[in-house]
């Protein structure tokens, strides 16, 4: 549990930094874009008036000048006739018709980008005065592959950056996730500790309780009265002394000192074990219960804590299915793994309890089960249990009604010992 939200605050240092490496990247190459367009219009802008200039010092005629592939220019009259343009202007997408109007209307320059043949282009277009008089509008236009190309060289100067940075920030993220959890681990092992030492040291006293209760009990000088008394105080002691194993277990099991074995086993065999174990009970509580499963269902993992799950969900059926009602333990294949479900004829599971299910310590209404609620910590240890053995224990409710419970273990190979078994 610590490992996990030690990795899950972990990611969330990473993911915070991700996010403001992500935004300040983007706020740097926005910013450097705009700063780029700036200096591409203070230069087109220029370069179109040295351009107007030349061009009324001439005459009015059309002008087939001479330019690099990268600048071009064009001249129009106020009423869209080209005056003059140099051979880089029709790939640069020149005339632009919309720019021309808009450099008139306004009375000014404008600016925008275009897309010609090659690309995107920036284009600046200004009214030319002669004698205070329009007299038409000139473009200017340069390619945006060099701003193009100067971003892209900032994106691959940032990007190996950003990717340090996160490998750092993963590193220290890692490390202050372990310090802040440390308190926590170190809470939870004396809490642990605690459980442990007192579950045992009280196992000694009820046992002792127990005993002492059962000589009185079966005293013959012992009231009706009295009778009724000592069995009540015995009950109650066998539901401590449950509660007392549960939690020492649960407290070496948090310990990883519970052994869980990983070897093939047949399933079937233990599924028909564990039935039998609470056949008479179910006999007596008027409950069927009914078995399918294969001659052989081989799995990998470990026969007695697999035999302790399947003990709580039986115990757990039997609590919750009503005198007449049945309990069915089906097991069968599914894609690589071996699946036991059971399924009982009883109250099923409340939708809001269904998350709850597998908390320890939290136990539906009691009202509802036979003989009271348990300990609490039952379908806890069979998940963990579960998952020990790299499967998963998953609660639900039945189509037909009641509640299922749906054990999930790897699939095993046919070993040497079940081959000898079926010799």
């Amino acid at each position: 549990m610590l490992d996990r939200i030690r990795r899950r605050l972990t990611l969330g240092y990473v993911g915070i930094f991700a996010l403001m490496l992500i935004f300040l990247g983007t706020v740097a190459l926005l910013g450097v874009s705009r700063e780029l367009s700036m200096q591409q219009d203070e230069l087109l802008t220029q370069e179109a008036k040295d351009q107007i200039k030349n061009l009324l010092d001439g005459e009015h005629r059309e002008v087939l000048a001479s330019g690099s592939d990268e600048f071009g220019w064009i001249s129009l009259k106020p009423d869209g006739r080209v005056t003059g343009r140099d051979r880089a202007a029709e790939s640069l997408g020149l005339p632009s018709t919309k720019l021309a109007r808009d450099a008139l209307r306004e009375d000014g320059a404008v600016s925008d980008t275009i897309r010609g043949s090659r690309g995107k282009v920036r284009v600046v277009s200004i009214p030319m005065y002669e004698s205070g008089k329009v007299v038409g509008v000139i473009q200017y236009a340069r390619s945006l592959e060099g701003v193009r190309s100067t971003v892209n060289g900032l994106v691959l100067v940032l990007l190996p950056l950003g990717l340090g940075g996160l490998g750092l920030a993963a590193i220290g993220g890692l490390y202050m996730a372990g310090r802040a959890v440390r308190p926590i681990h170190e809470s939870y092992e004396r809490q642990r500790n605690f459980i442990a030492d007192a579950s045992h040291d009280l196992k000694t006293p009820l046992t002792l309780i127990q005993a002492d209760a059962e000589v009185v009990l079966h005293h013959g000088s012992a009231t009706e009265e009295d009778r009724k008394l000592i069995e009540h105080a015995l009950a109650e002691t066998n539901r401590m002394s449950s509660m007392l194993s549960d939690l020492l277990f649960v407290a070496r099991l948090d310990a990883a000192k519970v052994t869980v074995e990983r070897k093939v086993f047949d399933l079937a065999a233990v599924i028909s074990g564990a039935a039998a174990r609470f056949e008479t009970r179910a006999v007596v509580e008027g409950v069927q219960m009914e078995i399918r499963t294969p001659d052989e269902l081989p799995v990998r993992g470990d026969p007695t804590q697999t035999e302790r799950i399947l003990a709580v969900l039986l115990d757990n059926a039997l609590r919750h299915t009503p005198a007449g009602g049945r309990i069915t333990v089906a097991g069968h294949l599914c894609d690589g793994w071996v699946e036991v479900s059971v399924i009982d004829t009883g109250t099923g599971i409340a939708h809001k309890n269904l998350s709850r299910i597998f908390d320890r310590f939290y136990r539906a209404d009691v009202s509802r089960t036979r003989g009271g609620a348990g300990t609490g910590l039952g379908l806890s240890i069979a998940r963990d249990l579960a998952r020990a053995q790299r499967g998963g224990l998953t609660a639900g409710n039945a189509k037909d009604g009641g509640a299922e419970f749906c054990l999930k273990l790897p699939k095993g190979q046919d070993s040497p010992e079940l081959d000898k078994g079926r010799r």
